[in-house]
């Protein structure tokens, strides 16, 4: 796919990355209890209160828990008309084929995605109308920071897609977003950087409320 092919059209898309294996934790993390429900759905909420039309959940490893559990959080919320489910049958790859099964799912006129990762409940929501508002500006990328470090989610212009795309192995964005010069916009808590590898993060006490759909 070329940039040239590509129809970039006004909407914004969201993919939430939830195909790994989780070895750190123990397996099953996506679904662990949390919060007052699984560790899943903070990121749903985030990725549906971002300006998008459709959140994309990547599946990978425990496809079928974590693709339940999703369908449960998005018909209590309402949101089940918005939700596509698709699964990365090479996600043992790693990152890469998580987000590459993604991006290519998303539809033709999409002007750009966010990058949502299934292990991180707390991305302020504050911070996701300014990312968009970045590729208003003619931005190809922006990603929130705070004090100093760069945190997620992402968000891309579909003139990247193809790079994201071309990405291979057990990395995410990263390249990408240093190769272009990622805008950055400051966040207002550390939700950004937050995520959950071992059992005892889901310990940390919380900064606030879990994100709600809006």
């Amino acid at each position: 796919m070329t940039t040239e092919a590509r129809n970039c059209g006004a909407r914004l898309e969201a993919v939430v990355l939830a195909a790994g294996a989780a070895r750190r934790f123990g397996g099953g993390k996506l679904t662990a209890p949390y919060a007052g429900g699984v560790l899943l759905d903070g990121a749903l909420a985030a990725a549906f209160a971002a300006p998008v039309r459709s959140v994309t959940l990547v599946t990978g490893t425990d496809a079928a828990a974590v693709e339940a559990a999703a369908r449960v959080w998005a018909e209590r919320s309402g949101q089940a008309a918005r939700l596509r489910i698709v699964h990365a049958s090479d996600h043992a790859e790693g990152m890469a084929a998580s987000l590459r099964a993604g991006v290519a799912s998303l539809p033709e006129d999409a002007a750009g995605a966010f990058v949502f990762l299934g292990d991180m409940p707390r991305v302020p929501l504050a911070v996701l109308e300014l990312l968009a508002a970045r590729l208003g500006a003619g931005d190809l990328c922006a990603a929130p920071v705070f004090q100093g470090r760069r945190g997620h989610p992402a968000l891309f212009a579909c003139a990247l897609f193809p790079d994201l795309l071309a990405l291979t192995g057990d990395q995410g964005a990263r390249a990408v977003l240093q190769r272009v010069g990622a805008a950055l916009v400051e966040a207002p808590d550390e939700g950004v950087l937050f995520d959950v590898d071992e059992a005892g993060d889901l310990d940390a006490p919380p900064q606030g409320e879990l994100p709600r759909s809006g």
